[in-house]
């Protein structure tokens, strides 16, 4: 007889794949919690964008050279002015230069409550917090050093004093 939704045969440990379809996993409890829901990716209004395309510049050599791969959208109510060359396809080109005008317009309009600020921040805290703990490790592993090396220390020292006063040259013996 064949089980069609076992993920592994006589083993009490596994669970089915209907389980898994519907379960949500987290890695870490405190990941799951501490997610804040990041704001709406922003749009623009295509009558409010002129749009060009230009030949490409710079590495690439005579296929970026030659084609109008390379968009550059304004922004008519402000006068922003984005260029986009990130591949030598035009399609995705276009794509990215929207996407950066919307971001630089959510930027202008909203300020530190921005997606790109929004998630800056969070990489700044991640950093942080990395750099915290590279820290927090090597000044461990520096005061486990020198506690070693202060014990290693106090051993010689105890033996030197030891040999001074019970050797054949102490004083005692020659009395």
């Amino acid at each position: 007889m064949f089980l069609r939704h076992a993920v592994c045969a006589g083993r009490s440990s596994c669970l089915s794949t209907a389980h898994y379809a519907n379960a949500v996993r987290h890695f870490s409890r405190s990941a799951a919690v501490a997610i804040k829901q990041m704001p709406p990716r922003p749009k623009v209004d295509e009558a409010e964008i002129e749009e060009a395309f230009l030949k490409g510049s710079g590495p690439g050599g005579q296929k970026i050279n030659k084609t109008s791969s390379a968009v550059q959208l304004k922004h008519l109510p402000t006068g922003i002015v984005i260029k986009s060359q990130e591949t030598r396809s035009r399609t995705q080109n276009r794509k990215m230069a929207r996407l950066l005008l919307a971001e630089k317009l959510e930027e202008m309009e909203k300020g530190p409550e921005s997606r790109r600020a929004v998630k800056a921040e969070v990489a700044k805290k991640r950093k942080a917090s990395k750099t915290k703990k590279a820290k927090r490790k090597y000044k461990k592993l520096d005061g486990e050093e020198e506690g070693d090396e202060g014990e290693a220390g106090e051993k010689e020292s105890e033996g030197a004093v030891d040999n001074h006063g019970s050797g054949p040259d102490s004083s005692d013996a020659k009395q």
